[in-house]
């Protein structure tokens, strides 16, 4: 049995108490950065890149909040989930074992990663280091770790989910990425409301699964979010289209484009506010249909529990992010 913690320096923070009782940080940034600095100890120790242990936590993260009846969203630093059986052992008659040999004896997944002779779920370095030594058994290299994703998601889904996570922390260094912008340039003349679950017939009967913001053809189209390019090409009702797949694992549906921004391909890593496309009017059709119908914008949200997606309103969302980029530009020019 692998104890981290031997290797491990005595954490900074008190990650290393049990979390039932830990309140929240006041500052999420602090938070961010003191969840950033315990993957890179474990990185340092178990040559797992700190961003994949990042994205994997991240991921357990989103499927708890998209299944909250199942899986209780914890309150530490930590968001991966055991339920008390994978920790425990099926055949454990002690399902709130945590003695860390029994639970081995019984086949449970629980580990001591604090040191302190007890495998507790609640704690957040017996959390990580359960998950860290369970890749370990396949190795360090991303084809590796690919595969121990494989073997304990059994879903290629989950698997393309932590690599996409995983390539945007890479790519900006950090874990505080959950700022947002609106979708057009707050300068631009534009107007919107709610349509969400409105009927549509183009295609067969349908809801609508987004809101339609109107602007002259031509606007810029912005990335509302820190993500990747998921999907970018043509759709018989969306024209003209791309897709982003957040953090939170949720994706941002941008139809009906004019024109993409020239360097924006499949695979980019984005933030919010960058130019992905221009409004236009194409869809309804074979490639290159334009002009059915005014020129505007639908922009859509899905997420992802793990096994299916689905649509939800992104009406509230845009009115949010509109007014918090309102207030961070009178923040700036007043700073």
């Amino acid at each position: 049995m692998l104890f981290l913690s031997l290797a491990l320096p005595a954490p900074s923070s008190a990650s290393a108490e049990p979390q039932a009782d830990k309140k929240a940080s006041p500052d999420p940034r602090a938070l961010f950065e003191e969840r950033k600095q315990l993957f890179e100890e474990f990185d340092q120790v178990t040559g797992i890149p700190w961003n994949y242990l990042a994205a994997i936590d991240q991921y357990e993260r989103t499927l708890s909040i998209a299944n909250p009846k199942k899986r209780p969203l914890r309150s530490g630093l930590i968001g991966i989930y055991y339920t008390q059986t994978e920790w425990s052992g099926i055949a454990n008659p002690e399902q709130e074992d945590t003695n860390p040999y029994s639970i081995a004896l019984f086949g449970g997944k629980g580990k001591d990663g604090s040191g302190d002779g007890l495998a507790d779920r609640l704690n957040d370095l017996d959390l990580l280091s359960t998950m860290t030594s369970y890749l370990l058994t396949y190795g360090t290299s991303e084809d590796e770790i690919k595969r121990a994703l494989w073997e304990y998601y059994r879903n290629t889904r989950s698997v393309e989910r932590i690599q996409q996570f995983a390539s945007i922390y890479a790519t900006f260094g950090r874990l505080d990425l959950h700022e947002h912008a609106f979708p057009l340039p707050l300068s631009s003349n534009y107007a919107y409301r709610g349509t969400w679950g409105a009927s549509r017939g183009w295609g067969g009967h349908r809801i609508h699964e987004g809101s339609d913001i109107f602007a002259s053809h031509g606007v810029p189209v912005r990335s509302t979010c820190y993500g990747i390019v998921e999907i970018k090409g043509w759709n018989p009702y969306g024209g003209w289209r791309v897709g982003l797949r957040d953090l939170n694992n949720v994706y941002h549906y941008y139809a009906h484009l004019s024109g993409y921004e020239k360097n924006i391909k499949q695979g980019d890593i984005v933030k919010p506010g960058q130019i992905l496309g221009w409004v236009g009017s194409s869809g309804y059709g074979k490639p290159g249909t334009q002009g059915k119908f005014p020129p505007h914008l639908h922009y859509g949200l899905y997420r992802d529990n793990g096994q299916r997606e689905w649509s939800f309103d992104p009406f509230p969302y845009l009115k949010k992010w509109e007014r918090e980029e309102r207030l961070r530009g009178k923040q700036k020019t007043n700073g």
